[in-house]
């Protein structure tokens, strides 16, 4: 297929390349030559490259900076993949949409359904899951993947920077009390190739499977590359931000799963990104 990916110069955009371009044509757009928000180059882009499929990894993902300026955060979240759908749909393309786990409210007590009921708590989730609306209504042969936690080699991430103050601290001290699944962005980037080939439009759930607070991810970082910083537990009210998280976010992937689609659990990915990424 030829693909046309946006947000091209992003962490999980970078694997997702690096993944399909051995069975796809994939033509990168970073944000410097692509805006999103910008329609008219929308359209020039897709009408342009006449894609079979756009995959969308633009996105503003800073979740504090989304909630002291949603006015940005709309604009990429929900007006971007609005355009996109519209140009998708008028070139006949397909369009792939990442969203996020942040669209739920964290109360539940077991994994989200791609079935259950939406409730964002936060400016990024419902400019996320406004989004995902706006695919829904303007491109009928779409797929919508929520993930979770991302972690990867060509971005800021949790991983890198527990290592980082590990290093500099005698003690760390981490959130106990949100709880999801650590995603490496190659794994994710594995699932989006595997789904598109399967023409099952929709919505889906793809991040590592099991669970973990963020307290459990950090302590597994550690123990893998054998560092001995001792790590305590703490409340989220510790680390005060102006974004209130979910407490509970993990995802359940039943749809992935009727394809015959699987995640790998996530200290196992874990143990293979930190091999490839000392």
């Amino acid at each position: 297929m030829k693909l046309l990916l946006t947000g091209a110069g992003g962490m999980l955009a970078r694997d997702v390349m690096a993944t399909l371009a051995d069975r796809h044509q994939v033509h990168p757009f970073p944000e410097e030559a692509l805006d999103i928000t910008d329609f008219a180059a929308v359209r020039r882009a897709v009408d342009g490259l006449r894609p079979d499929l756009i995959v969308n990894c633009a996105a503003f993902t800073d979740v504090d900076r989304c909630e002291t300026e949603p006015g940005p955060a709309f604009a990429v979240n929900a007006l971007g993949p609005r355009h996109l759908a519209v140009a998708a749909h008028g070139a006949g393309a397909a369009l792939l949409h990442v969203s996020t786990d942040y669209v739920f409210d964290g109360t539940a007590t077991a994994p989200y359904s791609e079935f259950d009921p939406v409730g964002p708590v936060t400016a990024y989730g419902r400019s996320k899951l406004a989004g995902e609306l706006e695919v829904r209504a303007h491109c009928p042969r779409h797929y919508i993947v929520r993930s979770a936690w991302l972690y990867g080699a060509h971005g800021r991430n949790f991983v890198h920077t527990m290592l980082q103050l590990a290093a500099q601290r005698e003690r760390l001290t981490v959130v106990d009390d949100q709880v999801g699944n650590p995603t490496w962005t190659v794994e994710l980037a594995r699932a989006i190739g595997a789904l598109m080939e399967t023409g099952a439009f929709g919505t889906y759930h793809a991040s590592a499977e099991g669970e973990a607070s963020w307290y459990d991810f950090a302590r597994e970082i550690l123990r893998l590359k054998g560092v001995s910083t001792p790590v305590d537990p703490v409340p989220s009210t510790a680390f005060p931000r102006p974004a209130r998280r979910p407490a509970f976010s993990a995802l359940d992937k039943g749809c992935l799963r009727a394809l015959g689609l699987t995640m790998r659990p996530w200290r196992e990915a874990l143990a293979d990104y930190l091999k490839d990424n000392p």
